[in-house]
């Protein structure tokens, strides 16, 4: 649109804001990234979809606003919705939210290290305050007042001096939203606001708590069949020869979805289609690749890198009195998704439709486009949450299962979920990463000079083509298999966190990304973050005891960013670090503080643990974390990320390892497979939100797990006088640690 046109102008228009469009540019997009920016001068996603309709519709039956965003357990439905009643002034009932479906809404590609209310937010925040803006020129020359004489009457309304009202419903008849938003639209003054900086009650809970449709695998569509994927134990595994005839034999079974080495046998009833693929699975398995390295989770990491110089400030080396060096790890981990990954998918009049718990549904449909040969304006991805997602698990996969076997049964929705052991055996997991730190200390015990370096596997193995989906590997003729990148840098993957916030008068930190991999590895929540900051914040408490130094005060000596300090004093004062009790070889405290990505969320954790020595079992008795995220819209809400990033991450870093042998995964099932139960959960958690009204939305979902596993690995030190630098703290590392 001309950008001579006036706004006035479009009031004229006529119609009313339903022509949506998603553009030619996020039509285009199909790899795992955003479309490109076209209007690089907007806030958030506004910068590749600038369209006002694009994001919001105003009609008689009220609002509705649109997302390219995942509701995945973390709440940013609820969020959305308040941040656009805020700018609308309506209340939060009067918004209807529409989710990540590449028929409606914009693409926002994926929804993931916590982009969520930096990118969506953001965009819908000022979308709504230039749709507010446009309803109050209509207002004002349909009441013949200047628009800044009007008020909203907080229910979807505009008040004239006089009394007189108008709705926005009776305003969207003669008005456009097809025009470009405007990045100086006004938002409502921070001390009228009524939603955000409010609790609210998440609306996708209920559904949750009362056994309603919350999840994809609650999809029941009419005529729907099931089907089960037919596959070996894990990945590199393969079954022998099927015996078709005897699993089509089996009464209510109705078809065995046959391409290449992908099979998929589909039934009447779910129980049947699980025990033909129990018949199928008779046939035995083998492994016809190279054995995995069993016995050392760490020897991948010694193949040939791709290295990059992430840091490089200050000349020369610092000189120093004293030197410190450690290394720390972190095995294979899970994802561990509750429910096993499930899809329905339906093929009809040429047009596929899937639903799917997918964390990038654009990205997604181009995949699964590829994987069954249609055009992508003939597939069509709907999201629907699933009862487990922390990144990039069998989500994809299951969805190009379903699709191919929707396919091979035109008229039919098919469902298809996979097994509990085809979840822990075939997705993708969070791969194993080693990182060696080196730093001087000066005659003060300030470090003077910092050498960090990090070896991982891809973080990155989200399906952009046929070729990263399981399916696309075993149809005929196969895809050909993606390629691992490295992120780069801020945001990084492996390399994520691995540029410490404090400032040293010299640093360097490199990056190795090693691209094969003897396990399937991916996206796993913070990626390379958990690692990094675990071993960064165990390093400069170690530097500190070097130093002789208390740790939260030798954190505040070594930074300048007044926000970070802001954030460890509120911690250390709730804990009340000061005073606290000092370890007696059996209790103990740790300290831990990141800024998430170096551009995200600021966290900090401080944790009192006590150690049993006769099992070595660690039991976390408190935690008292203190977040800036910025503008908060949902405190309730950013408390609940903290709360359960922290759980996560004790469970990461005290439990969990995925185990293997030559053939294949062995960690098959929760036995094999360990995550923290309820006995394992903190005996309380204390949240304390540092709100900066005003200031940009900081992505928090994933700002906990870095602090929370440094945090536990120091109080166990303090505990212990023992420092554990190889994750997991099982019990019997540290029994083994304390030699008792």
């Amino acid at each position: 649109m001309s950008e001579t046109l006036s706004r006035r102008g479009v009031l004229g228009a006529g119609a009313l804001v339903v022509a949506f469009s998603l553009g030619p540019r996020a039509l285009a997009q199909e790899g795992g990234a955003a479309p490109k920016p076209v209007a690089p001068g907007l806030p958030g996603s506004l910068k590749t979809t600038p369209m006002l309709d694009a994001w919001i519709r105003v009609d008689a039956d009220g609002i509705t606003v649109f997302t390219g965003k995942a509701e995945l357990g973390q709440g940013i439905k609820t969020a959305l919705i308040q941040v656009a009643a805020e700018d609308l002034d309506v209340a939060p009932a009067a918004i209807r939210l529409v989710t990540a479906d590449t028929g409606r809404t914009p693409n926002e590609g994926i929804t993931a290290g916590s982009h969520s209310m930096q990118d969506s937010g953001a965009a819908i925040l000022n979308a709504a305050a230039n749709v507010r803006m446009l309803l109050a020129e209509a207002a004002a020359q349909k009441l013949g007042v200047a628009p800044d004489a009007l008020a909203t009457t907080g229910d979807g309304g505009f008040k004239a001096p006089d009394g007189r009202t108008v709705r926005y419903a009776d305003l969207a008849a003669g008005l456009s939203l097809h025009v470009a938003a405007r990045a100086d639209a006004p938002h409502r003054p921070l001390g009228a606001r009524r939603t955000l900086g409010h609790d609210l009650p998440r609306v996708d809970i209920p559904a949750k708590l009362t056994g309603g449709v919350a999840y994809v695998h609650d999809l029941r569509l009419p005529g729907m069949l099931h089907a089960r994927v037919v596959r070996g134990p894990s990945v590199g595994t393969e079954l022998k020869a099927l015996d078709e005839a005897a699993a089509l034999a089996m009464p209510g079974v109705v078809k065995l979805v046959r391409n290449g080495r992908f099979a998929a046998v589909v039934a009447e009833r779910e129980w049947t289609a699980v025990q033909a693929l129990q018949r199928l699975q008779q046939a035995g398995w083998r492994r016809p690749g190279p054995p995995l390295p069993a016995g050392d989770p760490l020897a991948s990491l010694n193949g040939p890198s791709q290295d990059e110089v992430i840091q490089d400030v200050g000349a020369g080396a610092a000189a120093g009195v004293r030197t410190v060096q450690a290394r720390y790890s972190r095995p294979w981990l899970m994802h561990g998704a509750i429910g096993p990954s499930c899809a329905v998918a339906h093929f009809q009049d040429g047009q596929l439709t899937v639903w799917t718990h997918t964390q990038g549904v654009f990205p997604l449909r181009g995949a699964i486009a590829q994987l069954v040969k249609l055009a992508s304006d003939k597939v069509r991805c709907i999201h629907m949450e699933g009862a487990g997602c922390y990144g990039h698990n069998g989500a994809d996969d299951v969805a190009g299962d379903a699709a191919l076997a929707a396919m091979a049964l035109p008229g039919r929705p098919i469902r298809l979920q996979w097994m509990r052991e085809q979840e822990h055996g075939w997705e993708p997991l969070g791969c194993t990463q080693a990182a060696q730190i080196r730093a001087s200390l000066d005659a003060a015990g300030h470090i003077a000079s910092w050498r960090f370096e990090v070896w991982s596997h891809s973080h990155n193995g989200r399906p952009v083509t046929a070729g990263g989906l399981l399916a696309g590997l075993e149809v005929d003729p196969p895809f050909a298999p993606q390629i691992p990148r490295p992120i780069p840098m801020p945001e990084g993957g492996g390399d994520r966190n691995g540029v410490a916030i404090y400032a040293f008068p010299q640093a360097r930190a490199v990056s190795h990304f090693i691209e094969k991999a003897p396990l399937r590895a991916s996206a796993l929540r913070s990626l390379g973050a958990h690692l990094n900051v675990f071993a960064i914040e165990s390093f400069m408490d170690e530097c500190a005891k070097a130093a002789g130094a208390d740790p939260v005060a030798f954190r505040l000596a070594h930074l300048t960013d007044e926000r970070a300090k802001a954030v460890i004093a509120l911690c250390a004062e709730q804990f009340g670090w000061a005073s606290r009790r000092l370890s007696d070889g059996r209790r103990g405290t740790g300290f831990a503080f990141a800024r998430y990505k170096n551009l995200a969320s600021y966290c900090a954790v401080a944790l009192e643990v006590e150690v049993e020595h006769e099992t070595g079992q660690v039991s976390v008795r408190r935690v008292v974390s203190a977040i800036d995220a910025g503008d908060v819209v949902n405190p309730d809400g950013l408390k609940n990320q903290i709360e359960g990033g922290i759980v996560q991450a004790l469970s990461w870093s005290g439990l969990e390892a995925v185990t293997f042998d030559a053939d294949h995964r062995t960690s098959f099932d929760w036995s094999a497979y360990p995550v923290a139960r309820f006995r394992d959960v903190p005996g309380s958690v204390q949240v304390h939100v540092l709100n900066r009204p005003g200031t940009p939305f900081l992505g928090a979902g994933e700002a906990a797990q870095g602090p929370a596993g440094a945090a536990l690995a120091n109080a166990v030190a303090d505990a212990t006088g023992v420092r554990l630098r190889d994750l997991p703290l099982s019990p019997e590392r540290v029994k083994a640690a304390i030699g008792i």
